[in-house]
């Protein structure tokens, strides 16, 4: 029996429901909705085992049957995925919880799960031979698909808010990409790279510009569900800028369901964590809308997740809605306040982004949304180290000879 390296069947949009051929570049819907991907399920029921992917080698691309790229030989790969899934029993002790579990993605390549959504972008635009790509990013996912550019000999062009973490500049600009800071925030950079992809026919990656960065992201999920051997927990939490990293992890596993791969009798409910100071899907959830309002972008720690506006915030909250699950917000005080504390007692240093996850379930847990003995898994989407200066904090100098 033939089995296709990807079993990649169409785009569509899953507003207006049309359809768009696959086998050649395409960006938004006319409609201006992001598009996602169909894959053939009748086939893969028949042809895909999920015994055979558990014995491929450890990376993204074991899940190759449910991603984009149609042949092997155009995958371009930094080593992405697997990464950790760790149980944190000292914080779940101090939120009064049986089973907290923490999924690591800032191991990944680029130091953020932004290297998922690269790689398979990257991958398809180099089966399509696109020389060269732009994209506008809040940071992470400008240093990563600059870093998987290089490693394809794409082209990269970034448009990044001048405020974007020094870290992450300094990652984007020395992978050799074309990087330019704008003053503004990520409309303004969206903005910019517009224009030069109009001026210059650049591929336009930005966020819901290219329909595979979804994809890319839905592998945590994918993978969550193995390392839980096919089961799934009860609550997922997830830092939500644009979006796409929910969006994708509501994918997978509704995709993971279809192939009946998984043993969960209910599905995971998912909660998305913005910051006080830009929480668009929040405000929206709290009133029971179906999309946000533009809210305006404010400098925050967790600088990833400040995004104002987002092309896909219906596709967030029809997740929510469907999984039973929140959306909340935290101040600035409670993240910079979670992430000292999980890097004393867990030793790991997560991301402001990923702190706040942390304090966002804290705060469902007190108030009783979120029981005790749920099997609750956050998310992590990048390593701290990429912002140190967000850390406060004073080292003693000892003179030679000084007693410590």
């Amino acid at each position: 029996m033939y089995q296709a390296y990807s079993y990649l069947s169409h785009l569509y949009c899953p507003r207006c429901s049309r359809e768009y051929d696959a086998s050649v570049p395409q960006h938004k819907c006319l409609c201006g909705a992001p598009l996602l991907t169909a894959y053939d399920m009748d086939a893969l029921k028949i042809q895909f085992r999920k015994e055979a992917v558990m014995v491929r080698p450890p990376s993204i691309w074991r899940y190759h049957e449910l991603l984009p790229v149609r042949t092997e030989k155009d995958i371009v790969s930094l080593g992405e995925g697997i990464t950790p899934l760790l149980p944190m029993k000292k914080t779940a002790a101090r939120y009064n919880m049986d089973d907290l579990r923490l999924k690591d993605d800032g191991v990944l390549p680029a130091g953020s799960a932004e290297a998922r959504g690269a790689a398979v972008g990257i991958s398809k635009l180099n089966e399509y031979n696109v020389p060269d790509m732009v994209l506008a990013a809040n940071g992470h996912a400008g240093a990563a698909w600059a870093l998987y550019g290089s490693r394809s000999s794409i082209c990269s062009h970034v448009a990044m808010p001048v405020e974007a973490p020094l870290a992450v500049r300094k990652e984007c600009a020395a992978s050799g990409a074309d990087l330019q800071l704008i003053n503004g925030f990520m409309q303004e950079a969206e903005e910019a790279a517009d224009r030069a992809s109009e001026r210059h026919g650049w591929f336009d990656a930005s966020t819901f510009k290219e329909p595979y960065r979804i994809e890319g992201e839905k592998t945590t999920g994918l993978e969550l569900a193995e390392q839980l051997q096919w089961n799934l927990p009860d609550v997922i939490a997830c830092p939500v800028g644009a979006g796409t990293s929910f969006i994708g992890l509501y994918k997978a596993i509704h995709e993971l369901i279809e192939l009946g791969w998984v043993r969960s009798a209910k599905i995971p409910k998912l909660v998305a964590v913005q910051t006080e100071s830009c929480a668009p899907i929040v405000h929206a959830f709290e009133k029971k809308w179906t999309h946000t309002v533009e809210t305006p972008e404010l400098y925050s720690a967790a600088f990833e997740i400040s995004t104002g506006t987002s092309a896909g915030d219906f596709l967030v909250l029809d997740a929510i809605y469907k999984t039973k699950g929140a959306a909340v917000a935290v101040c600035e005080e409670d993240l910079l306040a979670e992430q000292r504390l999980i890097t004393r007692e867990e030793g790991i240093f997560s991301s402001p982004e990923g702190a706040a996850v942390f304090a966002g379930v804290r705060q469902l847990r007190e108030e009783n949304w979120i029981q005790r003995e749920d099997r609750v898994v956050c998310i992590n989407t990048a390593m701290g180290v990429k912002t140190p200066d967000i850390m406060e904090g004073s080292t003693p100098i000892l003179a030679p000879g000084d007693d410590w």
